[in-house]
């Protein structure tokens, strides 16, 4: 056998990511809150980028007074030119108005953002006031820290008895005296303890109540009212009542101290505005600055003295500059297009409402936009579209669903519309079964079978027949 080197033409494909297509890639699956912070950092270290609303800096595009012009002032003449009652007049109005957007003689203070009062503190403050002694308060404040945002205690007793060296009886009388503290209910072990102790503080004895909590909660929330009526022996209209009861009650007593700090707001990616009977699709630039080039490293480039470190520095700076703006540019364009796709085939959505949403794919749209299904997943992945009927999150209008007689496909969310409605409109004390939904459904040319109606309650959150039933 021969054994020897050759060199041979070979033509092959392969993809090759550059650094600017990456780049492209990840910008277009940021949203516009992952956006704003991206643009941030880049602003950061890369100097040559400049906010289009950030004042000049480095002297940029300054106006430059001639030298003839220009007057120096020693101190006593500047005093002199100074108006002092207009001075402090607009100090005044300046320190107020920032809190109340304007100039007024009085402090608003509705704008300042009172201190909220936590559950913790609301019961740390209970306690200090209570008659418990030192050692007690102390076991107390411990537990008051284990409660969780419901007002349900986290930590076994147990555990709690060896860290102070007690045993677990004298925990519970400690966890026992939290009981009663307000809002009734807090510091319980689970939602039976939960309710018992309300049902225990309240001025109107219910025995039935109580006897339903403490031994038939699992019953009741299979509604087999009949079951615990024949066991307790009692007429199913005291058990009945005892449930009426039992629905005043809160079973998290600690979602009362909520925190409105704690509220997520969603900044919409994307508006469609309905203007003169048409809708127009409007990406949102606001949430992200818009960026521009530093007209000072320009300038400082054409200059003949700047050394040629300082020169390759800027040039690099420029060129990845350049790409940057070129890449979220390419971003606002594309989701653009993917959203002005969305808005042509589910145009009854926004005309109707979400009966009419119709089944809708990736590949529809990136056949309609003319890119690949992974371009169109991510530029629609997190993001969200406020329209007149609503905020929504744009993979809402990709859609399965079944199809009807017509021929035409019928989107899930638009079926579990009409389960919804169906359901709240039937007769509670002959609530209408999956089959018998199933069977309207069919009347209305939607071919569904009963598993899916099921499927379909269950991600509604809708109980089943035996659970909604009222006797």
């Amino acid at each position: 056998m021969k054994m020897n080197f050759n060199l041979n033409l070979v033509q092959t494909q392969k993809l090759v990511m550059t650094p600017e297509l990456k780049q492209a890639i990840e910008i277009l699956q940021f949203n516009s809150m992952e956006l704003n912070d991206f643009i941030q950092d880049e602003m950061l270290s890369n100097p040559v980028l400049k906010n289009e609303n950030q004042p000049n800096t480095h002297g940029e595009e300054q106006p430059v007074q001639p030298a003839e012009t220009q007057k120096t002032l020693d101190t006593k003449e500047i005093f002199d030119k100074i108006d002092w009652k207009d001075t402090t007049d607009e100090y005044r109005n300046e320190r107020y108005s920032r809190y109340q957007g304007g100039d007024q003689d009085e402090v608003n203070y509705d704008n300042f953002v009172a201190s909220e009062d936590t559950l913790m503190d609301h019961l740390l403050e209970q306690l200090e006031l209570s008659k418990l002694d030192g050692f007690e308060k102390e076991v107390g404040a411990f537990l008051i820290q284990m409660i969780n945002d419901n007002g349900y205690i986290d930590v076994p007793l147990d555990e709690v008895a060896i860290r102070f060296g007690m045993t677990e009886e004298e925990v519970e009388d400690v966890l026992f005296f939290l009981q009663g503290f307000e809002p009734l209910g807090v510091c319980a072990r689970d939602l039976r303890e939960c309710l018992l102790i309300q049902l225990s503080n309240r001025t109107v004895n219910n025995p039935v109540a109580r006897q339903v909590v403490d031994q038939y909660l699992d019953d009741l929330g299979r509604n087999k009212l009949s079951k615990i009526a024949k066991e307790l022996s009692v007429d199913i209209e005291d058990v009945k009542e005892a449930i009426e009861t039992i629905r005043t009650l809160e079973p998290k007593p600690g979602r009362m101290f909520a925190s409105l700090r704690s509220v997520r707001y969603i900044t919409p990616d994307v508006y469609i505005r309905k203007m003169e009977n048409e809708y127009v699709v409007v990406v949102n630039d606001t949430a992200a600055p818009r960026l521009r080039i530093s007209n000072f490293y320009k300038k400082m480039l054409s200059q003949g003295d700047v050394n040629d470190n300082a020169v390759e520095y800027i040039n690099k700076k420029l060129v990845d500059a350049l790409k940057l703006i070129k890449s979220i540019e390419q971003r606002r364009n594309t989701i653009y297009r993917v959203v002005n796709a969305i808005l042509k085939a589910q145009y009854d959505f926004f005309e109707k409402g979400p009966v009419h949403l119709k089944t809708l794919t990736l590949k529809d749209i990136a056949d309609e936009v003319g890119v690949h299904e992974s371009t169109v997943s991510r530029a629609v992945n997190g993001k969200y579209l406020q329209c007149p009927r609503g905020l929504y999150e744009i993979k809402y209008f990709f859609q399965s669903g079944v199809s009807s007689v017509y021929g035409e496909g019928v989107s899930a969310e638009s079926i579990k519309t009409v389960i919804k409605d169906l359901i709240d409109n039937e007769n509670p004390k002959k609530p209408l079964s999956d089959q018998h939904v199933s069977d309207e459904l069919n009347k209305l040319g939607i071919k569904i079978s009963r598993r899916t109606v099921a499927k379909y309650r269950d991600e509604l959150g809708i109980l089943s027949t035996s659970k909604r039933k009222s006797y």
